[in-house]
């Protein structure tokens, strides 16, 4: 015999998620009252609060999926941008530096 599987709206997930997220309650307790899996109910808490971190601020909307995609790739590509940045800065320090013969080397020739 299957176990059936049961569905539940998304007004039912995000209802049951802000009962644990506004009450404080925990997520055992309310699982138990709505006869639901304690796995169950935190991925759906966790959904909801990451879609609450993904409102834009600005215009209070949620994000469109284009939009938080276009939104990871750019903070990758800063952090990226400031990898190479250090990276520049350090060489730039180590090539500016005073020769033992009192000359400046820059780019690995010394200047008079």
């Amino acid at each position: 015999m299957a176990i059936s599987k049961r569905k539940f709206t998304l007004e039912f997930r995000v209802d049951a998620a802000h009962r644990v997220i506004d009450s404080g309650r925990s997520i055992r307790e309310v699982a138990q009252d709505l006869s639901l899996e304690p796995s169950t109910l935190s991925r759906w808490v966790r959904d909801e609060r990451r879609r609450a971190e993904a409102i834009d601020t600005a215009t209070g909307l949620p994000l469109e999926t284009a939009e938080r995609n276009e939104l990871n790739r750019l903070r990758r590509e800063i952090a990226e941008l400031q990898k190479d940045n250090a990276f520049w800065e350090k060489r730039q320090r180590t090539l500016l530096k005073p020769h033992q013969s009192g000359e400046i080397l820059f780019d690995g020739c010394g200047v008079r």
